[in-house]
């Protein structure tokens, strides 16, 4: 399973970045330390996953530490991302599959 999370991960900061999403500067420290879902009141969704869900799930994984049992991004993701002229398909597709490595259904 983990091979699966890696691959999705790659895949969405590729994304992130062939969308020209990808920030060269990191949020403040405050905004970094907003416990509101997704940082959604201090940064902007692409920036919650690059800055905070990319280095984390990395970390779990390096770490060997337990992952989360249940994990949904996707339905934030297709409504934060809904406003970019861009074609975001193919990132919300890997949101998706990264969703899918955690359902035990």
């Amino acid at each position: 399973m983990s091979q699966l999370i890696v691959a999705a991960l790659q895949e969405i900061k590729a994304e992130l970045k062939a969308l020209e999403l990808w920030s060269p500067l990191p949020p403040s420290p405050e905004a970094m330390a907003s416990t509101a879902p997704f940082c959604c009141d201090t940064m902007p969704f692409e920036h919650w996953l690059q800055f905070v869900l990319l280095p984390r799930m990395q970390a779990l994984l390096d770490g060997d530490h337990p992952l989360p049992e249940k994990v949904s991004i996707l339905p934030m993701a297709e409504v934060a991302l809904a406003k970019y002229s861009q074609d975001t398909r193919l990132l919300l597709y890997w949101i998706g599959r990264f969703d899918a490595c955690f359902q035990t259904d």
